[in-house]
């Protein structure tokens, strides 16, 4: 009992190394994979090789096709590129799997007295992170160490030794047990490094870890599925057509197993390296039959999934599959936040036309479309609640808050207009009143600049270039000295009994007021990006006023 209970023990070791070398390079190499990933649709050569690298350092061929089906459902990729992408990355997987099921046990230690310095040392850095998966490799070899040492001890008990010689080869249910261990693992590679050790050890026959890889390859294309059920449809294509591949795969492999055990088997030698070479042998097959029919299974992928009707004409992107992987997850909360930021300005740049040509239907529009903006602002923010705040990096951390705080803002400005468009509608249109020529010229004139700075602040947070920051703050600035302007030319006209500025005078002052508050919201955007650069001075009291 002892003996079993240590293996399981191994087991888990062994998983939960692969999870944090996954999850930590993600963390700390997450843009430049994503990057090396949307760069790589030029070619299917090019898309193959860039997820072979990615896998490699992933280490999960899982963690490559979320990657690759949120960049799908984000339009950044087509189809049959990233089943290219996903074709690589299987090969990427064997590849880690034969570089791990050599003797690397005298690493381990090694990994993981470094890693634990690292990480203790520079904590929440990229240090640390680097440290965290020196950690997680030490773990996944002394892992590995402790299934051979478990296994052996196993065998030796009379109760398994008389269970194995009872076990008679079954490969389609070797392979759907292969399957299962691979969904609930969460890890096709472990699956296949374990099958490996027991299969050396002795635990597993040779032929019984064939089938068992088999299902350990169908059973990560069945996680990428699974995993991917409540994404978008163009999302969801891309493990669809990944598991059309590893299906046609094993079906077309599985009859020569028997091929493999009585030619090459025995001349391999090692049942570990004939284990994992088998593995490699068959992505490298599956590989090479179908990289010309991507666009084929792209097609049978679009004919099974096709994208369902959408009402509002608009695709969404809080991709839910995408989640696991945080800089892909803040990508597609920016790009939602584009589309709020968006109708922001369709609702500002209607305010115009509305008080000019007493548009009550146009109004009433706008204001409805502010349910738009509240609803967008609940759906990122909850979205990005989702985000492991443990699994982003220092980066991330801050373009995170970027976000939220952009949100809030587009937010708070839909709130605005909407209360600016109905003081419109009860003091203007429905009184029938008009604005005096020069008050009109006043609310064009900070209007357009309005919208201009709208412009600039979405610039800003896409892109961080800190001098638009420090010209959007100067905005603000000169924003504000023209609205105590403008209401001080007000009161001049009020001044000479200007009839049409008497009876807008409250809306008029209410309004250019109105407008300063939306452009203080607009112009605040900047001061995340003068803060990290040290641009922003901490307090603007030059000095304490003392009573004498």
């Amino acid at each position: 009992m002892t003996h079993l209970l240590n293996l399981l023990a191994a087991i888990a070791l062994l998983v939960w190394g692969t999870h944090l070398v996954r999850a930590d390079v993600l963390r700390v190499l997450g843009a430049n994979l994503r990057r090396v990933l949307a760069r790589s649709t030029g070619s299917r050569f090019t898309a193959v090789m860039s997820g072979i690298g990615v896998t490699a350092l992933l280490q999960s061929s899982t963690a490559t096709a979320l990657i690759a089906s949120a960049f799908v459902g984000q339009a950044l990729m087509t189809l049959p590129a990233a089943l290219a992408v996903m074709l690589g990355a299987d090969i990427g997987t064997s590849l880690m799997a034969l570089l791990f099921s050599r003797d690397l046990s005298w690493l381990s230690p090694l990994f993981i007295f470094v890693g634990v310095v690292l990480f203790i040392a520079r904590q929440s850095t990229t240090v640390g992170y680097v440290g965290r998966i020196l950690i997680g490799l030490g773990l996944m070899l002394l892992a590995l160490h402790l299934v051979t040492v478990s296994a052996n001890a196993l065998t030796q008990a009379p109760a398994m030794r008389a269970l194995l010689a009872s076990l008679s080869s079954d490969l389609w249910l070797e392979i759907t047990v292969g399957a299962v261990l691979s969904v609930l693992s969460y890890s096709s590679l472990a699956i296949v490094l374990l099958t490996a050790t027991l299969a050396s050890s002795g635990v597993v026959p040779v032929d019984v870890a064939l089938g068992l890889v088999l299902g350990a390859n169908l059973g990560s294309g069945l996680l990428a599925v699974l995993t991917t059920l409540s994404a978008n449809v163009q999302t969801r294509q891309v493990p669809m057509g990944n598991l059309v591949f590893k299906v046609l795969g094993v079906a077309l492999v599985a009859p020569l197993v028997g091929l493999w055990l009585r030619h090459l088997s025995p001349v391999l030698g090692d049942k570990a390296t004939s284990v994992v070479l088998f593995h490699l042998g068959f992505n490298l097959l599956v590989g090479l039959l179908f990289i010309g029919l991507t666009q084929v299974v792209a097609r049978w992928a679009q004919y099974w999934l096709p994208p369902a009707p959408n009402s509002t004409g608009r695709q969404r992107h809080l991709d839910a599959s995408a989640l696991p992987t945080p800089s892909v997850a803040l990508s597609c909360a920016v790009r939602e936040a584009m589309y709020q930021s968006d109708v922001v300005e369709t609702m500002l740049r209607g305010i115009l036309p509305v008080i000019k040509n007493n548009d009550l239907l146009l109004a009433q529009s706008l204001q409805k479309m502010d349910d738009t903006v509240d609803e967008l602002y609940s759906d990122i923010k909850y979205y990005l609640t989702k985000i492991s705040r443990e699994a982003l990096s220092e980066k991330e951390g801050h373009r995170w808050t970027d976000i939220i705080t952009f949100t809030i803002n587009m937010e708070q400005i839909g709130d605005i207009v909407e209360r600016v468009l109905e003081d419109v509608e009860n003091k203007k249109i429905r009184t029938g009143r008009q604005f005096s020529p020069a008050g009109m010229a006043e609310i064009t004139e900070l209007h357009s600049r309005l919208v201009s700075n709208l412009h600039l602040s979405v610039s800003v947070f896409l892109n961080g270039n800190l001098r638009d920051a420090q010209k959007l703050l100067e905005e603000k600035t000169r924003f504000r000295d023209l609205e105590r302007e403008y209401a001080t030319t007000h009161l001049d006209r009020l001044s000479v009994n200007t009839l049409p500025s008497i009876e807008t005078s409250s809306l008029h002052l209410d309004l250019i007021s109105d407008l300063k508050r939306i452009n203080s919201h607009i112009c605040s955007i900047a001061y995340p990006i003068l803060e990290a650069a040290g641009a922003l001075v901490p307090n603007r009291l030059r000095a304490p006023i003392t009573a004498e």
